[in-house]
């Protein structure tokens, strides 16, 4: 049975126009400086060619194109993180959740909002919910099979009844997914992951998934207690080798996950498939950096996880390929300035700070080597909210290849949907620091 988006496909068809304006109009104030890498520039004088672009409240270049789609129903409860995707028939279908987390509120107080382009992102049409239903929302994932005209919207599934807030288990819910065969107008009723060696399985799914080159389905997922003071996280794999009709827990049942010794955390792992049965996961700890590990045996096992050369705070992994479906781009904040690590905290200024600032580094064998960052962006807005978990916000950043292009979507600030966009042939005009900055 299909929900009851079924009846609104019509508004995402004819409902209000979002053209893409090169300054939108928005009342949030330029900072009078910003910084970057740990250097303060005032906003009259960036290092060239970085300018501000004040209709969206980054600092990037003259050859980033974008607008902002969307601002939050309610800024104080904000929208997180945004998804998209190319559609079967190629569209650009974008979905986030809009009213504040799901792990925060013992209520209903968020919606799944569509919006989606026909035109290669130049006009977007919405926002229309996409699930008609009474519980929150936490992440869209977008998954398509390969040779298959269906999309699947793979996340975490905060059911009442089958989700409790109490004793720290606020983020763990079951996992589960929908999906659509007519382009993402209408979508079925949520199927849940029950892995058959844990099958009441709860946790935490935000992060892009992927289908090896032998069929292979897998889904990074990790449980958190915050009952423990630092909180404790455990990270997962999701397995699945006949297309999502079973599944198996990886390394094994809980509370066996995959975690940072010294610091007790490992999240959001993004797996990202090789070729020949090879598989990368990238993930997050408050080590200082990305660490990975490693499949040579389509996702059954996988190597010790360890430390990246890629500066990364507790932040998530932002992974993806590039056209050539073989070099990898890897974006990162490439700062990490909370070396006293006491515990995850949204109102920790060194912590949120690090998020101010994105760049990117290519590997073209694997991930077994990286290039010198490029600066994509920094945050140019000046503080306004009491909790530097907003004002800084410029992580989960989501990326796909279309028509030589990147696209780019950001919940910048957790309250705007900001949508950037560069020709491929344009990664090597990114500066690096010493480009940027010289040699100092």
């Amino acid at each position: 049975m299909y929900c009851r988006t079924f009846f609104t496909c019509l508004l995402i068809c004819t409902g209000p126009l979002v053209r893409a304006q090169p300054v939108p109009d928005t009342t949030d104030r330029i900072a009078s400086s910003v910084e970057i890498a740990s250097r303060d520039f005032p906003v009259s004088a960036l290092p060239k060619p970085l300018q501000i672009k004040e209709g969206w409240g980054i600092a990037s270049f003259p050859w980033v194109s974008g607008t902002i789609i969307h601002h939050a129903r309610n800024r104080s409860g904000g929208l997180y993180e945004t998804r998209a995707t190319v559609t079967p028939k190629g569209d650009y279908l974008l979905m986030f959740p809009d009213g504040g987390h799901y792990g925060k509120s013992p209520v209903k107080n968020n919606d799944m909002l569509a919006y989606r382009s026909k035109d290669g992102g130049k006009t977007w049409t919405g926002p229309v919910v996409a699930f008609d239903i009474d519980y929150n929302q936490h992440g869209f994932i977008p998954f398509i099979p390969k040779g298959s005209s269906r999309i699947y919207a793979f996340g975490t599934q905060p059911v009442w009844g089958m989700y409790s807030r109490e004793n720290g288990m606020q983020e763990n819910a079951p996992i589960g997914y929908r999906y659509s065969d007519d382009d993402g107008y209408s979508w079925s009723e949520v199927r849940m992951i029950r892995p058959f060696n844990d099958s009441s399985f709860r946790g935490m799914s935000v992060m892009r998934m992927c289908e090896t080159d032998r069929g292979t389905w897998l889904l990074g997922s990790h449980e958190a207690d915050w009952s423990y003071k630092p909180l404790i996280t455990r990270q997962y794999i999701l397995r699945s080798e006949d297309r999502g009709k079973t599944w198996e827990l990886l390394p094994g049942k809980r509370h066996g996950g995959w975690f940072a010794r010294n610091f007790g955390r490992m999240d959001e792992g993004r797996p990202i498939e090789l070729g020949n049965g090879k598989v990368l996961l990238f993930l997050r700890t408050p080590e200082g950096h990305l660490w990975s590990s490693n499949s040579n045996d389509d996702g059954k096992t996988w190597s010790d996880p360890k430390p990246t050369p890629l500066i990364h705070p507790d932040a998530p992994p932002m992974l993806f390929k590039l056209s050539d479906n073989k070099t990898l781009i890897a974006f990162h904040h490439n700062r990490h300035h909370d070396l006293d690590y006491t515990g995850l905290s949204g109102g920790k200024k060194e912590i949120m700070k690090d998020r101010s600032e994105l760049w990117f580094s290519l590997s073209a064998d694997d991930g077994n080597s990286w290039s010198e960052p490029r600066l994509f962006l920094v945050n140019a807005l000046a503080e306004a909210y009491e909790s530097a978990f907003r004002n800084y916000q410029c992580s989960y950043i989501d990326v796909f290849a279309d028509r030589g292009e990147l696209h780019c979507f950001i919940p910048h600030r957790w309250e705007r949907v900001l949508y950037l966009h560069f020709k491929e042939s344009d990664l090597g005009k990114f500066p690096t620091k010493k480009d940027l900055l010289g040699s100092k």
